[in-house]
């Protein structure tokens, strides 16, 4: 495991809560100087700790209200096909292989509770190998910014 120090868990806290912040900005908020903001934010990147900067888009003024979790049980002997058609449906955004109950874990997103059942039941129940499905629809989310720190990366976790 990679050594990081209170700095770097600092930046990546900041980082997280807006990409979008200007180095100066950051190194204001931070109380350091630029240049060396600057190359910290390249070696986290280097060293792949920062994959990418991305943004999150408010995908209501775009229309798509539905967010749900669909859990799948498929046939083993077809995982690379199932997982193959699943990620070809539009309105999967992210698929988990997972133990337990299912073997597969489904974000997917619609416009309306319709164009999710038509995804559920025409698209991904008609699948070969796809044996079982159940949804859950998103009613409220509530999420937390991640914290980052020295004590937890030393404990294993980030």
């Amino acid at each position: 495991m990679q050594r990081f120090d209170d700095l770097d868990m600092k930046i990546l806290s900041e980082l997280t809560k807006d990409a979008s912040i200007s180095i100066p900005q950051l190194s204001k908020k931070l109380n350091i100087n630029s240049s060396v903001l600057y190359s910290r934010i390249k070696r986290l990147i280097k060293r792949e700790l920062i994959r990418k900067f991305t943004v999150i888009i408010n995908e209501s003024q775009l229309g798509i209200h539905i967010k749900a979790t669909v859990g799948i049980n498929r046939d083993p002997k077809l995982k690379e096909p199932v997982h193959n058609e699943l990620m070809r449906i539009p309105e999967v955004r992210s698929l988990i292989e997972v133990t337990g109950r299912f073997d597969i874990i489904l974000s997917v997103y619609a416009r309306t509770l319709e164009e999710l059942h038509k995804v559920v039941i025409e698209r991904i129940g008609r699948i070969n190998g796809i044996q079982a499905t159940e949804t859950f629809v998103e009613m409220q989310r509530t999420d937390k910014e991640p914290v980052y720190s020295i004590q937890s990366t030393s404990q294993g976790y980030v």
